[in-house]
């Protein structure tokens, strides 16, 4: 639903501004035009990924198809930088060389259109915050990429709504272009940042990031009370979706178990787990009995080329 909301304020956003901007011959209102329809594809782009996250696992991808929720997202950054920022930078450029044509009631027009802009990109942000609060609030909450990028775009929404009003009021008041271009040219700034950092956390996830650390110090603990363990020597996880969570531990089991006890022993540590940790649904356990200084020393601990 917030990604709806965002959607549709968006392309009523995107005709106003273009419409506004062509009648103003505004660089200010033109970027903004580019960075609304910028953010309705991104909303596309986010749709898609909502509903094809939720696809089952099958043979093909036994890990489900969680991370097509941080590829989408990463699609949505480069849209941000193509189509916003790009296209901004080269209107506050365009309008610094070769000027624009000042028609006051072209302008009054425009700045109406960003007034009204600015309430319906409100309104989403307002939207897109109530659910994080709803989520808990704080960083966790935006750990779903989908939200993350429209409470951003939405956020960047405002903030470049109101440098395209200062930028018009004092082009309109001094008669200098150069204000509304560098207005511009701040938005393309802007734009550029934000989509660098949705771009960098989509990347991170997508090649593998590991959970946070307070849920994998949590599955140690809950591995180290277990009585059958005699030391953890190695523990890897990795995000394979938004609450999905791939958990490899190698571990040392006491002395005296025989093959049978070792499965049971297993079967129960991995159910124990999942159910502690629902978001920890791909759990695999390597008995070994190698000095927790080897083990630290393997390939698969340091990262080396042909870790298992």
């Amino acid at each position: 639903m917030t990604v709806l909301v965002a959607l549709a304020a968006n392309l009523v956003i995107a005709v106003a501004k273009a419409v506004g901007g062509l009648v103003a011959h505004s660089p200010a209102l033109l970027s903004e035009a580019a960075h609304s329809v910028a953010d309705s594809l991104n909303e596309v782009f986010l749709l898609a990924a909502l509903r094809r996250s939720r696809r089952p696992a099958d043979r093909q991808h036994p890990f489900g198809y969680g991370k097509e929720r941080f590829f989408w997202s990463l699609l949505a950054a480069v849209g941000i930088f193509v189509m916003g920022g790009c296209f901004s930078f080269f209107q506050g450029i365009e309008a610094l060389r070769s000027g624009t044509e000042e028609k006051f009631s072209g302008y009054v027009a425009g700045l109406i259109v960003l007034g009204v802009a600015l309430v319906a990109e409100g309104v989403s942000l307002l939207r897109a915050l109530h659910q994080v609060h709803r989520q808990g609030g704080g960083k966790g909450s935006l750990r779903d990429p989908a939200l993350r990028t429209v409470v951003a775009e939405d956020g960047t929404a405002v903030v470049g709504v109101t440098l395209a009003l200062v930028g018009m009021a004092l082009h309109m008041a001094t008669g200098q272009v150069v204000w509304e271009a560098s207005a511009s040219m701040a938005i393309g700034v802007l734009l550029v940042y934000v989509a660098y950092r949705l771009g960098r956390d989509a990347r991170d996830q997508l090649i593998g990031e590991a959970a946070d650390p307070e849920l994998s110090s949590r599955i140690r603990s809950l591995l180290q009370a277990q009585p059958e363990i005699d030391s953890v020597e190695a523990l890897f996880t990795m995000k394979m979706g938004l609450d999905s969570v791939l958990v490899a531990a190698r571990i040392d089991l006491v002395p005296g178990l025989d093959s049978e006890r070792v499965e049971e022993v297993a079967v129960r540590i991995k159910r124990s787990i999942a159910h502690t940790l629902p978001e920890a649904d791909q759990i695999f356990l390597d008995v070994t009995d190698r000095r927790a200084q080897e083990a630290r020393e393997s390939p698969a601990a340091t990262g080396e080329r042909g870790g298992a």
